[in-house]
């Protein structure tokens, strides 16, 4: 062998060497003092998970931990998935910007690039909170959430995993209730589509620039998508693999959007039983969206108004919970509030959850096994198994046992890097 390729053999050893030696200093072995199975929930006692790379390698209670391995000692802490936020819009604040239920002075005023830096700040504090994947529905402008969800999937900044909608697909006008002259409406918030191949069009376009779920309004109008034209989406979108969330308010919408078979309704506030029959006939996910007190009067609501408007949204989650219509735990919260982060205010959803009465291990669900399924990463992450990411958190207490602890996450690691270390 000549001395050139006896040196280049010896330095390819040599590169190998180090790759095998950075492979094995990605592994991270976890002491869970408490682990929380949400799918079946149950807990585990004196677990170790073994984190390599991105995904989780091996969970057991003897499991040997590698030489080399980073140990993170979680044993005094309850371990669990990370949370899902299936509603959210992290490139919109409505703080001093909202107009009576009007969108159209905050699509005006914050234009994509502030929309963008607000993104990022939210993005961050709802991983903070303990949230590692979201679905964003829109209002975001010009793609701003896909660009964010592109950001944060290359390590740019911190954030949860994003599923995002793009432009929202609604009747002339959108959520716009004042009218105004037309090329005021030309803006980037939603897309109109009235017709058919306005509506194929919509949906191509939003696929084109990043969107991993179609969002359809209904309603917000006197005139309304029939059952007939959401089936139409539901069907064009789902050729090319994506699901429709549709956000419904009054009562007729949400039926034909049931009728429809979308993958989820948002908000339906005004819901019946004969609506949660459809509902469990078709596999239609209710996202609730059931404002706490406090996000209504970050909105501009009174106090009484604010206590009335929770009282008949928590009234509507006990009857679909009674009625056994599967929900997935959604914010809707796109304003602030002195004191709290986008990720404090969610969170805080979880009392209304509370007071309708649902059981612990299933308001977990709705946080983490329904919502992965909903949004159709359950191969990948809501739960805690070989081969899927390692979305961990971290919490004083068992949250089947109390629920409330899910307010002091401690430990947030996505995708395999501790972005909240344990103190």
């Amino acid at each position: 062998m000549k001395p050139r390729a006896i040196f280049t053999t010896s330095v390819t050893i040599a590169l190998l060497a180090l790759c095998a030696v950075a492979t094995r200093a990605q592994v991270t072995a976890i002491k869970a003092g408490k682990l929380v199975a949400p799918e079946t929930g149950t807990t585990a006692t004196n677990q170790v998970i073994l984190v390599e790379g991105e995904k989780i390698k091996a969970i057991g209670s003897n499991l040997p931990i590698p030489q080399g391995a980073n140990v993170i000692d979680l044993s005094n802490a309850t371990v669990l998935p990370g949370l899902f936020d299936a509603h959210t819009h992290l490139c919109s604040n409505m703080e001093w910007q909202w107009d009576s239920g009007d969108f159209l002075v905050h699509s005006l005023n914050w234009r994509t690039g502030m929309r963008s830096i607000i993104g990022v700040v939210n993005a961050r504090d709802m991983l903070d909170a303990g949230f590692t994947t979201v679905r964003d529905v829109g209002n975001a402008g010009d793609y701003a959430d896909a660009d964010l969800a592109k950001a944060i999937g290359w390590n740019m900044v911190p954030g949860p995993t994003m599923i995002v909608a793009g432009r929202i697909i609604a009747p002339f006008g959108g959520q716009f209730v004042k009218p105004v002259p037309k090329h005021v409406l030309d803006n980037p918030e939603y897309l109109f589509a009235d017709s058919r191949d306005e509506l194929r069009k919509a949906i191509r376009e939003n696929i084109y620039y990043g969107a991993k779920v179609i969002k359809l309004v209904v309603d917000d109008h006197p005139y309304i998508y029939s059952a007939e034209d959401i089936k139409f989406v539901v069907d064009e979108a789902g050729k090319a693999g994506l699901k429709v969330a549709a956000h419904c308010v009054r009562k007729r919408c949400a039926r034909n959007a049931a009728e429809a078979g979308v993958a989820s309704i948002e908000h339906g506030w005004i819901l019946d039983q004969e609506d949660f029959e459809l509902m469990k006939k078709n596999n239609v996910v209710l996202v609730s969206t059931d404002f706490t007190i406090k996000s209504l009067q970050a909105f501009g609501y009174s106090l009484d108004g604010a206590r009335r408007n929770h009282e008949q949204r928590v009234g509507r989650l006990k009857r679909a919970y009674q009625a056994g219509v599967t929900i997935v735990f959604g914010t809707d919260v796109m304003a602030g509030l002195a004191g709290e982060t986008r990720g404090t205010l969610a969170i805080g959803y979880i009392d209304s959850f509370v007071e309708a009465g649902v059981p612990n291990k299933d308001i977990l669900r709705a946080l983490t096994t329904y919502a992965a399924r909903l949004l159709g990463v359950e191969k990948e992450r809501g739960t805690l198994a070989p081969g899927m990411y390692a979305d961990i958190i971290a919490v004083p207490e068992n949250p089947l046992d109390n629920i409330q602890t899910l307010k002091q996450v401690s430990f947030v690691m996505k995708n395999g890097k501790v972005y909240k270390p344990n103190k």
